[in-house]
């Protein structure tokens, strides 16, 4: 039988046959619309670092940045699809990311590759954080889907964290 809910975060009406309980499909989506908008912005944080780095290391991390972009971009897609498979509406678009979004600003006018690093070492780690919550969250309410879903982002986050991070390390 299908059924729907209210979702109060999102003003949408989700509905699915899924066999979840009506209330962790809708606390799930929630969870998962605010990832959503965490991860676009993270994509669009490394992209502005890819764009704009600047100096001796600019080949090396200029790829880098895209390459974690890039990868970013499946982990925007894997949670989004997860939201519609609940029979959600994933909220993707730029005035909702940026309405709902609680990732650190990316600083516009960061050139220097080093600050780049930085800069982007901290938005890695903390949506990694987020991702690890995420999994908690998910656990709790008995969603392995979703758990292994960020199980997943955070084994990649925390990878990417590592190659960012290794260019602040000196030999």
């Amino acid at each position: 039988m299908q059924d729907g809910f209210m979702n109060e975060d999102t003003k949408i009406a989700v509905y699915s046959r899924n066999d979840l309980p009506e209330r962790v499909r809708m606390e799930v989506a929630a969870l998962l619309q605010d990832r959503l908008a965490d991860c676009i912005d993270l994509k669009l944080q490394a992209k502005q670092a890819h764009w704009n780095v600047k100096g001796p290391n600019f080949i090396a991390l200029h790829e880098l940045f895209d390459e974690i972009a890039e990868e970013t971009e499946a982990y925007v897609d894997l949670i989004a699809e997860r939201i519609v498979q609940f029979g959600g509406v994933a909220e993707g678009t730029v005035r909702a990311v940026a309405a709902r979004s609680s990732m650190p600003e990316y600083p516009l006018a960061t050139i220097h590759w080093h600050k780049h690093v930085e800069e982007l070492s901290h938005a890695l780690a903390y949506f990694g954080e987020l991702a690890r919550q995420a999994i908690e969250r998910a656990t709790k309410l008995a969603d392995a889907d979703t758990a292994d879903i960020f199980t997943e982002i955070s084994r990649g986050i925390d990878k990417y964290l590592w190659m960012v991070e290794a260019h602040l390390q000196e030999g």
